[in-house]
């Protein structure tokens, strides 16, 4: 990340966002998010319309990262098999950290719980987005029913994910990699 200094105050606005609202809910307040951020409520609205617009633009913002983090080094090298299982690997290693709460995508689902939120309509896309890359994978794969294994897959990564992130759970054994090889050897993906 860059020098706090040398970014923009619109910049500092979404990665308070990202930051706060991941450690501490997306009801974390206004003048919390300008503080973190340095930047004065009346310029954080001349850069959003309000903080839900700023809540989403924060979450869009970290897309490319979240994807990256979910993407095997050489994607075209690994197996549709080997992509699917390394999601869930990077799943296990990043819930070993003191400070991971979950997928960011599904917690700003559960606690909106308003589909139409500018942030909900952002998460849906990218969690969307993650059962479609299943579902081609498992299509790839041979899977006798690729929707299904999608969204099997999901529904291990969401719940994984939530309880690793409320410490309920600790994926270092390697549980939700051994739940999601049976289900792949169940479905006969290759």
């Amino acid at each position: 990340m860059a020098s706090t200094d040398k970014m923009s105050p619109r910049d500092r606005l979404l990665d308070a966002a990202a930051r706060l609202s991941y450690r501490d809910g997306v009801s974390v307040g206004i003048e919390a998010l300008c503080r973190e951020a340095g930047v004065s409520k009346r310029s954080m609205y001349q850069f959003f319309d309000s903080k839900d617009a700023m809540l989403a633009a924060s979450l869009e913002r970290r897309i490319p990262r979240y994807d990256a983090q979910l993407a095997p080094p050489d994607p075209e090298a690994a197996t549709p098999r080997e992509r699917i299982l390394y999601v869930f690997e990077r799943l296990e290693r990043a819930s070993a950290a003191a400070d991971y709460h979950g997928c960011p995508y599904l917690a700003v689902l559960v606690e909106l719980k308003n589909p139409e939120h500018p942030a909900s309509v952002v998460a849906r896309a990218v969690k969307d987005r993650l059962a479609e890359r299943f579902r081609a994978d498992a299509e790839r794969g041979g899977a006798r029913d690729p929707e299904l294994l999608a969204r099997q897959l999901v529904l291990v990564f969401d719940g994984a994910s939530a309880r690793a992130g409320a410490k309920v759970e600790h994926l270092g054994d390697g549980l939700a990699t051994a739940t999601v090889t049976a289900l792949l050897d169940a479905a006969g993906m290759r």
